[in-house]
């Protein structure tokens, strides 16, 4: 993706966001519907922190939507919807920090082991619970792969820290390409 496209990803975003606070039309962005990168169908989370620390993170795996809209629904869940978070408020708007993480299609792995920490994320699906942590979770935190497959069971699935060593679970792998306003405020 061109920078010029991320930058619309995170104008979409925060105005999205924005809009939603206030409950007022967002201001009309212009979307190059031309850009393969805008319109394709892929799953998307969006991270929300205020100074440095997680405010919300919503997104999904797949979407049968433009990747602009479904960032513009995701980054609006993840100001209003984040059950782990009160809502953003209009006074955090300006220092409110804006990740988007785009991915790749799920991959199945057979060895729970087969993946690289800090390049994939997981997803781990037993019966009706299902679980997923982005790939720079495992770094952020110092994780080990174990360490990584224990919280995302236990913190996101509702599993036991070892369920992941199970065979009757799916583990699925991805890879995401990470848009931050923090690296793209200055291109």
């Amino acid at each position: 993706m061109d920078k010029k496209d991320k930058k619309i990803l995170l104008s979409i975003a925060r105005e999205s966001i924005k809009s939603s606070i206030t409950n007022t039309p967002g201001e009309h962005i212009q979307i190059e519907t031309t850009s393969p990168s805008l319109i394709k169908k892929s799953g998307a989370f969006v991270t929300l922190k205020s100074h440095g620390k997680l405010r919300g993170c919503i997104g999904r795996m797949d979407s049968n939507i433009p990747l602009y809209k479904l960032v513009s629904e995701m980054a609006v869940s993840a100001a209003k919807e984040d059950p782990r978070f009160n809502q953003i408020q209009l006074s955090e708007l300006e220092d409110l920090e804006i990740d988007i993480s785009v991915l790749t299609p799920l991959q199945k792995i057979d060895d729970p082991l087969d993946f690289e920490l800090g390049r994939h994320g997981i997803y781990i699906k037993k019966a009706f619970s299902t679980g997923c942590f982005l790939p720079q979770v495992a770094t952020e935190n110092g994780w080990t792969k174990e360490e990584f497959l224990s919280q995302c069971c236990s913190m996101k699935a509702g599993l036991s820290p070892d369920a992941w060593k199970s065979k009757n679970i799916d583990i699925y792998i991805f890879t995401s390409e990470m848009i931050s306003e923090k690296t793209n405020k200055n291109s």
